[in-house]
């Protein structure tokens, strides 16, 4: 038992210092991806109150030491608490762990965010929903990449490993036909989604740009599709059999 709290803090004290390093990458204001990816994996590894604790740690220090405002914890905590609680509820599910973090970030920090960032802050021409479409997109590319990469560690067995050994709620959920026709599409959303921000990051205009975003989500759209249905085709066949 003591170990495993050793353990549980050694490992929290490494998400904190990756997602501070890590949290720069594709960052504009009011969207940080990784920060998210971070919140779901450590919720998924440690629980909500962790994952809580993980987000606030962060939050302090990027405000502390990058200039970052309050989004840094307005963006981050509520989504952090509800991606462990939602994964709880749900019996280790990783699909519900990324609908925690859209649900607490997406909607109830991005609303919250706009007292903090008008009356705190001092920060005009704000609305109630001003921070809700870019902090939705930013729980989107951080949960996909979380979502395929907790699906490889679920598959391999990795995951209930490290949950046993941090002395944490062990969860099995073995990849299915649903998951990975959702993990196919996922790369479809981070693909659309990472060049709609990288449009407007560097003014991109041109129609072409607008085509391919559109392009690569109806792609890998269409690639879900297909195997979702050749692997039922596969499975109806086989039951025939």
């Amino acid at each position: 038992m003591k170990n495993s709290k050793v353990l549980k803090l050694v490992v929290l004290s490494m998400l904190v210092a990756l997602g501070v390093v890590i949290s720069p990458i594709l960052r504009v204001e009011g969207m940080c991806p990784m920060a998210h990816f971070i919140n779901i994996v450590c919720s998924a590894l440690l629980g909500p109150w962790y994952s809580l604790l993980c987000a606030t740690l962060i939050g302090i220090i990027r405000m502390l030491l990058m200039g970052i405002p309050p989004l840094a914890l307005t963006g981050a905590v509520f989504g952090a608490f509800l991606s462990g609680v939602f994964y709880r509820l749900s019996k280790g599910k990783i699909l519900f762990a990324v609908l925690g973090e859209v649900i607490g970030t997406g909607i109830i920090g991005a609303i919250v965010s706009y007292p903090v960032m008008t009356f705190l802050w001092g920060k005009e021409g704000l609305s109630w929903l001003f921070y809700v479409p870019s902090f939705t997109a930013g729980t989107l590319i951080g949960g996909s990449i979380a979502f395929v990469f907790l699906r490889k560690l679920a598959d391999n067995g990795m995951l209930v490993k490290m949950q046993g050994m941090l002395g944490a709620q062990t969860y099995s959920d073995k990849s299915s036909v649903i998951s990975t026709t959702l993990t196919i599409a996922a790369f479809g959303a981070i693909a659309f989604v990472v060049i709609e921000i990288l449009m407007n990051i560097f003014g991109l205009t041109d129609q072409i740009w607008t085509y391919i975003a559109y392009g690569s989500l109806g792609a890998f759209a269409a690639a879900a599709v297909v195997y979702f249905i050749v692997k039922k085709a596969g499975r109806e066949k086989a039951v025939d059999k």
